[in-house]
């Protein structure tokens, strides 16, 4: 949902073939595993949030729910507001804590699925277009590995493209919030399942997008900061918190198109 602008890349200032950079190839690993790592954590508390009724009804029975909802959100505004120079630290914190409150937020299909699996009535209505009905484990694991499939691809591709795509990486940003902003709409105006699905397409096309330029820009980042090892860091939280965003968002229209065929 935010592409952080961590890095001013300097085209022309990279050198050589990047692609096969043992340098280049030990930095983007970190910010994968730095990804996997965020990713495992969001599928525990999940399913911690999801399972474990006392922290079920902590997470959606009381506001903290909101803080859950709207917190990701309100940090990452904060954060271009606050974070003109951002340390390892801060935006290690950041990542973690958007993380923390996706993933407990991703209880709530968890919870559906657990309900469904003993045959259990479902306590909360649709959401975000998931039909609780229909959703089991087996359709969270389908559309984990679908996303986790495009994911792979689509950033294999911007790592190894020539082509610049800062340009359409701008476009893409923007249009990101103006869907953003129209969800937020739809909060205000009458529910309507055709505009949820037009929102959904356009954050699932969007986000593909800026996987492959984020992978770009990480790549072109790192030889524009010419080995200091702060701003790595730091851009290695930047990267694999853009990537958790676009990868939690995926999913979610993912799972919901499944769940709703099954």
């Amino acid at each position: 949902m935010a592409d952080f602008q961590y890095a001013q890349t300097r085209t022309g200032a990279q050198t050589g073939d990047m692609a096969t950079d043992a340098g280049l190839r030990k930095f983007m690993l970190g910010v994968y595993n730095k990804l996997a790592l965020g990713i495992a954590l969001a599928g525990v508390l999940a399913f911690v949030a999801g399972t474990v009724p006392a922290v079920t009804q902590l997470v959606f029975g009381t506001p903290l729910y909101f803080v859950v909802q709207w917190g990701p959100i309100a940090l990452m505004l904060g954060s271009m507001f606050f974070m003109k120079n951002p340390s390892p630290l801060a935006t290690g914190i950041m990542y973690w804590a958007i993380v923390t409150m996706m993933g407990l937020g991703l209880g709530i299909w968890v919870a559906g699925a657990q309900a469904a699996s003993v045959g259990a009535p479902v306590d909360f209505a649709s959401r975000g277009g998931i039909t609780f009905d229909n959703l089991t484990y087996v359709t969270i694991g389908k559309a984990f590995l679908i996303t986790a499939s495009a994911f792979g691809a689509l950033s294999l591709f911007g790592y190894t493209t020539k082509r610049d795509l800062s340009g359409i990486g701008s476009f893409a940003m923007m249009a990101l919030w103006g869907v953003v902003a129209m969800s937020l709409l739809n909060f205000i105006l009458p529910p309507s399942s055709m505009f949820e699905w037009i929102i959904m397409g356009a954050v699932f096309a969007l986000s593909a997008v800026l996987i492959a330029v984020e992978t770009q820009q990480l790549k072109n980042g790192y030889y524009a900061f010419g080995g200091d090892a702060r701003s790595l860091a730091v851009m290695t939280n930047w990267g694999a918190l853009n990537f958790f965003i676009s990868f939690i968002n995926m999913f979610r229209i993912v799972l919901m198109f499944l769940s709703s065929r099954d």
